[in-house]
């Protein structure tokens, strides 16, 4: 390629490259628009769509961006902001402003569109719903790392499909909230889950979390790399395990000092009720057996009266069978004079039919009702058995039979209580052993890594104002649990010749500031972390310093921010001078109820706001002057 097209491309990348950050979604049809085919090919590119689609640079100035950045950020109606959209961009973003203006309000917008709690009152006086909507520009790593993740109405599946995600919250004045993701409705808990991914917010004390132990315990296992991550992962489930276990163990120990007593109540209930060998409808046939046995003279003679009324049995007169054979041999003698009448005479001789029946199933239950005194006793103490089963084991013989079944399946238990304490020993050794193989494994890395993190954030703390700091590590033994067996302590010495000690003892806010910062830049240093990829907002972690500290903390900020997408809401000038894009947040009292504005600043506004930020008037020359230093050193 010749000299002059190799500078041509140059400049065409950079200047698309830029257009495409600040614009994704016009840039494409701008470029096919307004673009030749010669100025395509001289960039080295055969074919527009080739261009249009090859993998994407976000670029300003002569930096790469590869990371999730936050295109546009748009809120209405969110406490004193009543409508306001700011385009940001990859590199640094300031948001400035007086104190009270509202500049935190920008930061619980960015907290409601990841899923935070909508707490009462943020619905502006007056509106009757609160609306937040971001949209983000997202990399190939974090597409990838989402796409499983995502709800159906996102897919970011397809490499050639343009990687962007609208995020968006409604929270209504009554307090009841919606979520959207690209336009669709999703749970709250989407969000949530997606906002680990996008943007790594820090807020005005987030520093003091690095005072807490497990925050200086996870720090120091993010430095020692993602396979420490992932064995520190094994080791919590390992000590699930353990724990787990454990508990089974504790219970059938306890199991066993009752065991030969239940088990001795359980055969003997067992064999009460096997003894009794009740059956399911046998307590109901008893009852109605007892009753018969117990009438059984006038049941006895009930039935030979009937006996004798049908068949005149034991008796001087006919009975019904005679008369109605009688009526039907009479009746069968005029058979086919009268229809009518050889209906009846057919009825006559059903009835016969039906009475001599009748007479024999009334002798055959007369032969069957026998019985005495003995049978009575029998049946008698049959039922109080039963009874006596059902007032123990349940109110019928089907919760009693329930009860046996329940009491052998307990005595299998118990009888294989000893099996089963003997396995889970062995199992739970077992887990000990991987639990302790992980913990030393995990011991090893963070007593070969506590130097070198100590090492890297005193050289980031000498660029931070602090160059005779001490800085140390400390690792001590503790009990396991799903993180190792190990406690981490930073140790901090701010001026020489003083002992070191707990970083929550002796660290003053600022100081807590620009170490979190220096832990922040030695992960960034490591350009394969995911966390690399996110967009870093700080809301005022910059309290407690000034003059030159101010200075190299905005230094840090903006090193932070190369490759990546950082949104810093400040109140110091020597940061907001480091922007790349500044914002300021504006309110005005004359209206009712109050308004907050926010307004992307210009170079000349620029000035004019770290004019304001020095504490000067808009006519103090000497601090215009220093300010202009300000961001021409920048």
């Amino acid at each position: 390629m010749s000299p002059s097209k190799s500078s041509f491309r140059v400049a065409f990348e950079l200047a698309f490259g830029w257009m495409r950050a600040t614009y994704p979604r016009q840039w494409a049809f701008f470029f096919q628009k307004t673009v030749s085919g010669d100025a395509v090919r001289a960039a080295g590119v055969t074919d527009r769509a080739d261009f249009v689609k090859s993998p994407r640079r976000e670029s300003v100035g002569a930096r790469c961006y590869t990371c999730c950045v936050l295109l546009e950020l748009r809120v209405e109606n969110l406490l004193l902001i009543e409508r306001a959209q700011i385009a940001l961009s990859p590199g640094l973003n300031v948001l400035t402003g007086e104190t009270g203006a509202g500049k935190t309000v920008l930061a619980q917008a960015l907290d409601l569109l990841l899923g935070g709690r909508a707490r009462s009152g943020i619905v502006r006086p007056g509106a009757n719903e609160a609306y937040v909507e971001g949209v983000f520009d997202l990399s190939a790593g974090i597409s990838r790392r989402l796409a499983e993740r995502l709800p159906d109405c996102v897919d970011l599946s397809d490499p050639s499909k343009e990687s962007t995600m609208v995020l968006a919250r409604r929270v209504g004045a009554d307090g009841r909230t919606r979520a959207y993701l690209n336009g669709r409705s999703v749970a709250v808990g989407d969000l949530r889950e997606l906002g680990p991914s996008l943007i790594s917010f820090y807020g005005q004390h987030e520093h003091r979390k690095l005072t807490l132990s497990t925050a200086q315990l996870q720090t120091l296992d993010s430095f020692c790399g993602a396979e420490h991550l992932r064995r520190r992962d094994r080791c919590a489930e390992a000590h699930r395990e353990v724990q787990t276990l454990e508990a089974s163990l504790s219970e059938l120990h306890g199991m066993g000092e009752v065991r030969e007593r239940e088990l001795g109540l359980l055969d003997h209930e067992i064999s009460e009720i096997e003894t009794v060998a009740p059956e399911k409808r046998e307590h109901e046939e008893l009852l109605v057996q007892r009753e018969r046995l117990k009438r059984l003279d006038a049941l006895s003679g009930a039935v030979s009266i009937a006996i004798g009324a049908v068949t005149g049995e034991n008796s001087q007169t006919d009975g019904a069978i005679d008369l109605l054979a009688l009526a039907s041999s009479n009746l069968e003698s005029v058979e086919n004079v009268d229809p009518r009448l050889d209906e009846l005479s057919a009825r006559h001789r059903a009835l016969l039919l039906e009475a001599e029946d009748l007479a024999s199933e009334t002798r055959r239950y007369r032969e069957n009702l026998t019985g005495g005194h003995g049978d009575l006793d029998s049946v008698e103490d049959r039922l109080s058995q039963l009874d006596r089963l059902m007032r123990k084991h349940g109110e019928s013989i089907e919760a009693v039979l329930a009860h046996a079944e329940r009491s052998r399946r307990r005595r299998e238990e118990l009888k294989n209580a000893e099996i089963a304490f003997n396995e889970v020993t062995q199992r739970l050794e077992a887990a000990r052993q991987r639990r302790a193989t992980h913990i030393k494994a995990l011991r090893a890395a963070r007593v070969s890594a506590a130097p070198a993190l100590a090492a890297a954030v005193r050289e980031r703390l000498a660029g931070l104002a602090m160059p005779d700091v001490s800085f140390e590590i400390g690792l001590a033994e503790r009990a396991p649990g799903p993180s190792g067996a190990d406690t981490v302590e930073f140790l901090i010495a701010t001026n020489p010749g003083v002992r070191a000690g707990a970083l929550r003892d002796i660290a003053s806010g600022g100081e807590l500031s620009r170490v979190m910062l220096a832990l922040m830049g030695v992960s960034s240093a490591d350009s394969s972390k995911a966390g690399r990829q996110l967009t870093l907002v700080f809301d005022e972690v910059d309290s407690g310093i000034g003059g030159h500290t101010a200075r190299t903390v905005g230094e840090c900020l903006r090193e932070l921010a190369d490759g990546r997408q950082v949104l810093a809401i400040t109140h110091l000038p020597q940061i907001a001078s480091l922007a790349a894009r500044h914002f300021t947040v504006v309110k005005d009292i004359t209206v009712k109820p109050t308004r907050t504005t926010v307004i992307q600043l210009r170079e000349t506004e620029v000035v004019s706001e770290l004019v304001r930020m020095l504490g000067a008037s808009e006519q103090d020359l000497a601090a215009r002057t220093h300010a202009k230093e300000l961001r021409r050193a920048a």
